[in-house]
């Protein structure tokens, strides 16, 4: 298959997409339409940006095109599963745009808006239905949508709805499906997991791998600066007001240093929007619009927005931080060299994330070319991935804020600090300095009866308390059993 032409397209889909400027197919797509119009499982490895997303949506939009029945209310025919809520919007706008002369009936499903509205639309019956798997399984649990008549299931970045623990809401919804369906898995790289998702739920699935697992695109010049934390701002900033930034997008690994960072930024007098999992729906879709019609000109994003932002003309990637996942670079500096063009990636590292980069540069097979920064020549330790271990290392977040027990002063557990239960204060009435802090003689204070409490019978400030009752007088009336009374701890006699 060369051209459009030969791949068995509907003609009203056919002619959407030459109306879009296609001429040629992608490689992914050339081995996926075919396969999928015959109505086979497939299991898709392709690197991020090599047109998955068409690879799946021609040969469904042609197979409604050519059958045009009315699915049922509270059913679709067919439905895609997509790891965030960015990822979900850029298919629905492919479906539009590809679907635009058959109208197919869809909806977007996904948290963080009122399900009111989507409910609404459910109930009509959809042709698409383009969803992630919370939200869904949400109103499969209330009746707002079956799967029973559903007979097409695209799982589109399926590693990433995995990593992101997707895993058992994905198997419960492909339990509710029919046994008799096409199901279509995609994704970046192949991870055990995945093997076993096509084997519980797919049958003789096509597998098709198109290039190399989690090799970057080519066209991508890639190079790593070597700079003290502190010295990040400032090179950030140094790369960011180079004139040949057209759309950049910076990536941290935690939401709080996505905020920090575009803080920064705007502080500096480069327009900049942050895009996170806190941020709510209408602020992602802000931030993204701006982005993509120019009037913001840096993203600062975290690993959620890696494989969910689908824009042409991003010229480079900053990796601000390093991730602590290799194969994460791989899907940040794939916004990148989008639709046959080229692009910039460039990452800072400190020297706590020289594990990382190790890290990545054996996954990707190469070193990664260093640039200006901090530490001079030789200072850096040499490093050749290629005679390291092939085994990849999972390196685990930092957990700055994470309270440590120790038996320490200040606030262990078991210690002498508060969680101890009061053990840690000392006994006798000793202050916080370790000094008794009563001021009366020795004689005066040991007068008080033993097991008495101080300031027995006296309100707020030892003053006499009207409404105390008096003390009993011991003796054989006084109490029943002759049980001794239980003795408090130091702690509650203070």
């Amino acid at each position: 298959m060369k051209n459009f032409d030969e791949a068995g397209l509907a003609e009203p889909i056919l002619r959407a997409v030459k109306e879009e400027g296609y001429e040629a197919p992608t490689p992914i797509q050339r081995e996926v339409i075919p396969h999928m119009k015959a109505g086979e499982d497939i299991l898709g490895i392709a690197q991020t940006g090599t047109g998955k997303t068409a690879a799946f949506v021609l040969p469904l939009l042609t197979r409604l095109a050519e059958d045009r029945k009315k699915p049922a209310p509270h059913t679709c025919r067919a439905l895609i599963l997509a790891p965030t809520r960015e990822l979900a919007s850029q298919i629905a706008d492919s479906v539009r745009t590809y679907g635009q002369y058959i109208g197919p009936s869809t909806a977007v499903i996904f948290g963080g808006v009122k399900p009111g509205p989507q409910l609404r639309a459910l109930s009509r019956g959809l042709d698409i239905v383009i969803a992630t798997p919370g939200r869904l399984e949400d109103h499969m649990s209330t009746g707002g949508i079956k799967l029973d008549a559903t007979t097409t299931v695209v799982l589109d970045e399926a590693d990433q709805m995995l990593d992101l623990g997707f895993a058992p809401a994905i198997r419960r919804i492909l339990g509710k499906l029919p046994k008799v369906r096409q199901t279509v898995l995609l994704s970046a790289t192949m991870p055990h997991q995945i093997r076993k998702l096509a084997k519980e739920f797919q049958s003789n699935p096509r597998e098709i791998s198109v290039a190399p697992v989690s090799r970057p695109i080519e066209k991508i010049e890639q190079s790593v600066r070597f700079l003290n934390s502190s010295s990040k701002r400032a090179a950030l900033q140094e790369i960011l007001s180079e004139k040949d930034i057209e759309r950049a997008i910076v990536f941290t690994r935690t939401k709080r240093g996505a905020d920090r960072v575009s803080g920064h930024l705007d502080k500096a007098g480069l327009s900049s929007a942050a895009i996170h999992g806190n941020k709510s729906q209408r602020q992602r879709e802000r931030s993204l619009d701006g982005f993509k019609n120019g009037s913001i000109k840096i993203l600062v994003a975290t690993d959620i927005a890696a494989r969910g932002i689908d824009i042409d003309g991003v010229s480079h990637v900053v990796n601000y931080e390093l991730p602590n996942v290799p194969e994460a670079y791989v899907h940040r500096i794939g916004r990148t060299a989008r639709a046959g063009k080229s692009g910039v990636a460039i990452s800072l590292c400190d020297g706590t994330e020289q594990p990382y980069l190790r890290d990545i540069e054996r996954l990707i097979g190469r070193k990664i070319p260093s640039g200006d920064g901090d530490w001079a020549d030789g200072e850096m330790p040499a490093y050749d991935p290629a005679n390291e271990q092939t085994q990849l290392k999972r390196h685990k977040r930092p957990q700055g804020n994470r309270r440590r027990s120790g038996s320490g002063g200040g606030g262990g557990g078991g210690g002498a600090g508060r969680s101890a239960g009061g053990a840690g204060r000392p006994a006798g009435g000793a202050g916080r300095n370790g000094a008794a802090q009563s001021s009366k003689p020795a004689g005066e204070a040991g007068a008080r009866p033993a097991g008495a409490k101080p300031n027995a019978g006296r309100g707020r400030g030892g003053k006499p308390n009207a409404n105390a009752r008096p003390a009993q007088k011991s003796g054989p009336n006084r109490s029943q059993s002759n049980r001794p009374r239980r003795a408090k701890p130091a702690a509650a006699q203070r």
